[in-house]
């Protein structure tokens, strides 16, 4: 038995706006077996922080959920070669209307590996100053902005009733202890 892994055919199953969907046929050992994967471009998300110590947050409506979910800035990259700090400076400016002064990456996330390829970067923005916001799409839109103190932010956020996983590790790195009890 071989430990390599072949991709030998990828059909085309759903082509969206957002993303695709395939079925791979892998070939190991011997046996050809099939995969679904939905195929993404990537995406980016930004822990926005202005110069009071508060960090921004955008409630919008999502309809997996059905429901408005507080979430930090994010978006896909649009277009193909799109850098990933550039489409994080233009989803900062449409959903929360800021531009910042400082940018980190704080790294770079697989979304979930067993059925997509998508590929998380989350950056940190600080100095984030509002210049008017420029929202794209319904969901936008209808979005509303939320600036909370970083010292509430434990607090604030336990009344959510499920977390969004990009706001959940943006937290823990600015936090360190996010999930643990004080």
């Amino acid at each position: 038995m071989s430990d390599s892994f072949r991709v030998v055919q990828r059909t085309p199953l759903l082509q969206s706006f957002v993303f695709d969907v395939e079925r791979r046929s892998v070939q190991h050992g011997g046996a050809t077996f099939d995969r679904d994967v939905v195929t993404h471009r990537g995406a980016v998300s930004i822990l926005a922080i202005n110069d009071n110590d508060e960090v921004g947050f955008i409630r919008q409506y999502r309809a997996p959920f059905d429901t408005f979910v507080l979430e930090i800035p994010a978006g896909t990259l649009d277009v193909d070669g799109e850098v990933p700090l550039e489409a994080a400076k233009r989803e900062l400016l449409e959903e929360l209307g800021c531009v910042a002064d400082d940018w980190t990456l704080l790294g770079r996330f697989m979304v979930s590996p067993g059925w997509t390829n998508q590929v998380m970067n989350i950056f940190e923005a600080r100095g984030a100053k509002y210049v008017g916001r420029h929202p794209e799409g319904p969901e936008e839109t209808a979005a509303s902005v939320e600036w909370i103190h970083v010292a509430a932010l434990k607090e604030r956020l336990a009344r959510e009733a499920t977390l969004d996983y990009t706001l959940s590790v943006a937290m823990h790195r600015l936090l360190g202890t996010f999930f643990d009890d004080d």
